[in-house]
């Protein structure tokens, strides 16, 4: 009888055992769907990311290599002279030093296809090489140029030789010319420093991110003097001396709006403001870098204030406990404290203004300049809007050139971000 009644006892409890162990199992289940399903999102983040980058390096590794020619120039006197400086034929001296090395090349006939095999800056890198020492007209001397497009495309394999002339960019006869060029072994592919050290061109071969790259850091230069000391008194007044209030309530709540509005709109009050009512040159780097100031502003108020908070209050009572004024305890010690989360956001902050494009085509900084800018006041352009024009670009040369310069700016944007986790790691403080 007492077995019986212990039995019946323990019946509830093992029941109630076997309903905790399966919802153990059932949350343990969810905890494993979550993970897998938290993986397999980091997963296709990752491999979107690998199929993007992996498509910007086939496309634009080939234009951080130029095809060129090494030609023995001799400096006729008959076309060029010391008193005609600049001026001269110097075209038609590189003709025949191509012609040259061509034996089947009618001089009459193929001359204009001759021509077409070097780059149009060909010309003017002879011309400022003599320019510089007078003393070279009459000699024979090397030169290096590079080819036009069309030839380095060929070089690169962008051109199938296989294609029906008739759905070539180069004829039989010009590609014939070119393996000639190449056994005769006059035909090089060095690193393109040209793509750093030239500004934007016609000419694909020429085209380079000199000016953008100049306008880009005057840009960055004037976005960051601007931003920098206002969002960082605006946080502060915000944060520690400002009443809390309804005023103070509609300030911060639209700084967070700020924050959220697209940058084009920005770009609008640029051209209302600072170009058709103050008057300031169109295309200045530094009209871009008012307008990327006043959209990078909101964001370091925010990462700003949001380092301010995160300094204990012991600090901030301890100093006033010790004799300081409301300004020296700010001054002296909870803005040093909150530095290292002051910059990281102004960095981020940064690097977000640097790949803005809207703004700045709104304010004209696409048009097409030659040369970099000297001052924040000269046309310009910057790496977002450069990249912006050459895909625009009907040549084949500027596909590979705007994979290259998106590679550029993404080094630059991962620099900066790693240059703001560097900065957080070595100076935060853990309290």
């Amino acid at each position: 009888m007492t077995d019986m009644m212990d039995t019946s006892a323990n019946a509830p409890r093992r029941t109630s055992l076997k309903g905790n162990s399966a919802l153990v199992a059932r949350r343990k289940r969810r905890e494993r769907l979550l993970m897998g399903v938290g993986l397999g999102a980091i997963l296709i983040a990752f491999t979107v990311l690998f199929i993007l980058v992996a498509s910007l390096v086939s496309t634009g590794y080939t234009a951080f290599v130029q095809t060129q020619v090494t030609l023995d120039v001799h400096v006729d006197p008959a076309e060029i002279s010391e008193e005609q400086l600049p001026r001269g034929g110097f075209q038609n001296v590189l003709t025949r030093s191509v012609l040259d090395l061509l034996p089947d090349a009618d001089p009459e006939t193929d001359l204009r296809a001759v021509r077409g095999i070097l780059s149009n800056g060909a010309q003017f890198a002879l011309r400022d090489q003599v320019a510089a020492d007078p003393s070279l007209i009459g000699q024979t001397i090397t030169l290096t140029v590079p080819l036009s497009d069309p030839y380095d495309q060929l070089n690169k394999g962008n051109i199938n030789r296989d294609t029906p002339e008739s759905e070539r960019r180069l004829n039989d006869q010009a590609v014939v010319w070119f393996d000639q060029l190449d056994q005769a072994g006059r035909i090089s592919t060095p690193f393109n420093w040209a793509l750093f050290t030239n500004a934007d061109s016609r000419f694909p071969e020429l085209a380079g991110l000199k000016g953008a790259l100049v306008g880009s850091f005057w840009v960055l230069f004037i976005c960051f003097a601007v931003s920098f000391p206002v969002g960082i008194g605006a946080a502060i007044y915000l944060e520690e001396f400002a009443p809390k209030n309804r005023v103070s309530d509609f300030i911060e709540v639209n700084i967070n709006n700020l924050a959220a509005v697209p940058s084009v709109v920005f770009g609008l009050l640029a051209l209302a403001v600072f170009l058709n009512w103050f008057g300031l040159p169109r295309s200045a780097p530094f009209v871009g870098g008012l307008t990327l100031a006043l959209m990078t502003m909101p964001t370091i108020i925010i990462a700003t204030r949001a380092a301010l908070k995160a300094v204990p209050p012991s600090i901030r009572e301890a100093a006033l406990g010790l004799g300081a004024s409301k300004q020296q305890v700010v001054f002296g010690h909870v803005l040093p404290l909150a530095m290292p989360g002051i910059l990281t956001g102004t960095i981020i902050g940064l690097a977000q203004a640097l790949g803005e494009t809207a703004p700045l085509l709104l304010i004209g900084m696409n048009a097409f300049i030659t040369s970099a800018p000297t001052s924040p006041f000269d046309a310009s352009t910057a790496l977002p809007t450069q990249i912006f024009i050459w895909a625009d670009s009907p040549e084949r040369g500027f596909v590979s050139r705007t994979s290259a310069a998106i590679l550029v700016l993404l080094g630059f944007l991962v620099i900066m971000n790693a240059l703001a986790i560097y900065l957080r790691n070595r100076f935060e403080r853990r309290w």
